[in-house]
């Protein structure tokens, strides 16, 4: 299903998180100090993850059901918890679990819970969610630079 204009900025967020799963499960392949590694994390959860979990959770949750609501605020909360135990005390499973449900998260998103908004929301609804994402999403992921890996 293509993604409807009206939350594609969040998609395009999307797949800066999957880049970065996958720059931590490189990271390890390529032997990076678990500490670089966890520097990314913290870099990546403060500067974009966090505010992305907090659009979709204002902007997206009033128009979603209770179900999927539930179950995208539970996995943010594990992935903040997991951020914060990264910052505070890296150790490389807790890295490698971050990186796993982040993807798997992620996934679940583009493949469940943006088709269903799609095809129960009016056009109208999605276009309000367009025009409040647009005023508050600062595109984050734009000139991403990543000195984490270079």
């Amino acid at each position: 299903m293509k993604r409807s204009e009206h939350i594609v900025v969040l998609s395009k967020d999307h797949h800066f998180g999957l880049l970065c799963s996958w720059k931590i499960e490189q990271g390890f392949f390529k032997n990076i100090a678990l500490e670089r590694i966890a520097s990314y994390v913290e870099y990546f959860w403060n500067n974009h993850l966090s505010e992305h979990f907090k659009h979709e959770e204002t902007i997206i949750f009033p128009y979603s059901n209770e179900t999927y609501n539930q179950q995208i605020k539970t996995e943010h909360h594990e992935l903040k918890v997991l951020a914060q135990k990264i910052a505070q005390h890296p150790e490389k499973s807790i890295v490698e679990k971050f990186a796993h449900l982040l993807k798997n998260h992620i996934r679940f998103e583009e493949r469940e819970w943006f088709p269903y908004l799609q095809e129960n929301l009016d056009e109208s609804d999605l276009k309000q969610i367009g025009k409040r994402l647009e005023n508050s999403h600062t595109k984050p992921f734009d000139n991403f630079e990543d000195e984490f890996w270079k």
